[in-house]
């Protein structure tokens, strides 16, 4: 549909972009990155005609740029440029309406239904109907970038081109305006070629990134081709990390902050928990960088609250994230800054030990009660019930964990209560096999990051025999007290 052959180009006699070239396929949406001064503005109005190209061919359709009549090409190409502070005295309506210039005809053309039908539909898609009788120079900046969406979808061209298109914009209306453009490109086949400041939206809504550096393409792919640490890193000259979008394979970035700062070193010890008959918990002061499979605030994220709270072991709820939830607040526990667990067992009966290492200490907390434990190789073979975790397990580290040693800590923890309960010759009850948990154990890992960094956690690692020998030796000890408590001794 577009293609781009050698395209060099811009202004005062001096080049901008150099050498371009590339193919955007019908339907599909490009995005255009690169720092400020890369050239990306300049490459869309070369493209569009705005400016003349020094060499090179934009093609469209197979035939050149320079082949169309300033009409024709309209017909073709509707181009959105960034939005000045400047806006003519229009109603938004009659500026919607200057997107059909192109298709109207003779010296005195009438307006047509098509067209009437175009400009609804634009004002529709850019949910700006209840503006259409306002001047546009009454609007906000949001609202103008709107309605300029609006014209150049009315304009009905099959080749779009943004500069920019989300300037001005909350975040509703970037999504608002987003979902339609790549809805068009998807129900219409409108070929878009977009300009892009936010890195992460154009990542998540294009099918294909380029990435210009000081002119030329750096590379250009998919955005996981495209999205990485060290290529974005390098062109924008920032500190970065990578991480994967929650809903869909496109990655996302993080800035990472160079400024140092005041954070309290105070080490995390036996003494920043407290245990009740109704609740283990645990405080920091600072927050903690935190993956847990807790029934509040699961995953991954950065908290200064741990709560261990106990249930009756035939608790039963048909919301049980929102009933824990409402637990937690009334005790005055914050929902932003709290995760949240649930056992079984007796809490009085957590064992807390701390563990020494070169690096510094580390807190491990179990509670643990054996009455429905499993052999996981066997529950395949019987129907299960749910059932409250009655193995919950926190391992506290004071240091800085790698993602990579947050997952080995969790592996390292796991084979640990494995050999844990086949010391205490646990057995599932209904296969008669070694247990090797209970039916829905949780696990909490939890780092300072401050301190020595730690890249691993495996079992040979020194972090990972303190792990190891800790959750071995709390668990042995949670399951002993859990049985002479039931009287199995």
């Amino acid at each position: 549909m577009l293609k781009i052959e050698g395209l060099s180009g811009g202004y005062d006699n001096k080049l901008i972009i150099k050498n371009v070239s590339f193919f955007v396929a019908k339907g599909e949406m490009l995005g255009i990155l690169g720092p400020n001064g890369s050239g990306k503005s300049t490459l869309l109005k070369v493209i569009s005609g705005i400016l003349n190209m020094e060499s090179g061919n934009v093609l469209i359709e197979g035939k050149p740029l320079k082949s169309y009549s300033s009409k024709d090409l309209a017909k073709k190409m509707a181009v959105l440029p960034q939005l000045h502070s400047h806006a003519f005295s229009h109603t938004v309506r009659d500026t919607i309406a200057l997107g059909r210039y192109p298709h109207q005809s003779g010296l005195f053309s009438s307006w047509s239904i098509e067209d009437e039908a175009a400009v609804v539909e634009a004002m529709k898609l850019t949910a700006i109907e209840r503006y259409e009788s306002q001047m546009l120079d009454l609007l906000s900046g949001g609202e103008q970038q709107r309605v300029f969406v609006a014209q150049a979808l009315a304009q009905q061209a099959p080749i779009l081109l943004l500069d920019e298109p989300t300037n001005h914009l909350d975040i509703a209306h970037q999504k608002q305006l987003l979902d339609t453009i790549k809805t068009q490109a998807i129900e219409k086949g409108i070929t878009i070629v977009s300009v892009f400041h936010d890195i992460n939206l154009a990542s998540l809504y294009c099918d294909r990134l380029l990435l210009m550096d000081q002119g030329e393409i750096k590379v250009i792919g998919a955005p996981h081709e495209v999205v990485t640490k060290d290529q974005i890193e390098t062109v924008y000259e920032a500190r970065i990390s990578t991480n994967p979008h929650p809903e869909r394979p496109k990655p996302q970035i993080t800035i990472l902050s160079d400024v140092n700062e005041k954070n309290n070193d105070k080490l995390i010890t036996t003494e920043n928990f407290q245990v009740t008959g109704e609740l283990v918990v645990f405080q920091a002061e600072t927050q903690l960088k935190t993956w847990s499979s807790a029934v509040t605030n699961a995953g991954s994220g950065w908290y200064r609250t741990f709560v261990n709270r106990r249930v009756d072991a035939n608790y039963a709820c048909d919301n049980v994230h929102e009933e824990m939830l409402e637990f937690l607040v009334n005790r005055g526990f914050s929902e932003a800054d709290t995760v949240g667990m649930m056992t079984a067992v007796n809490t009085t009966d957590a064992v807390i030990k701390e563990y020494k290492t070169p690096f510094g200490n580390v807190v491990i907390m179990v509670t643990a009660g054996v009455g429905n434990a499993v052999d996981v190789s066997r529950t395949h073979e019987v129907e299960m019930l749910p059932a409250i975790g009655t193995i919950n397990t926190w391992i506290i580290v004071n240091g800085e964990l790698s993602d990579e040693a947050f997952i080995q800590s969790v592996i390292t923890a796991t084979e640990a209560k494995t050999k844990a309960l086949a010391f205490e010759q646990v057995k599932d009850p209904r296969t008669g096999t070694i247990a090797t948990g209970t039916s829905t154990d949780s696990i909490l890992v939890a780092a300072t990051q401050r301190g020595v960094h730690i890249p691993y956690a495996g079992p040979i690692t020194e972090i990972g025999k303190k792990i190891g020998l800790g959750v071995y030796e709390c668990t042995v000890e949670a399951i002993q007290i859990y049985k002479k408590a039931k009287g199995w001794d």
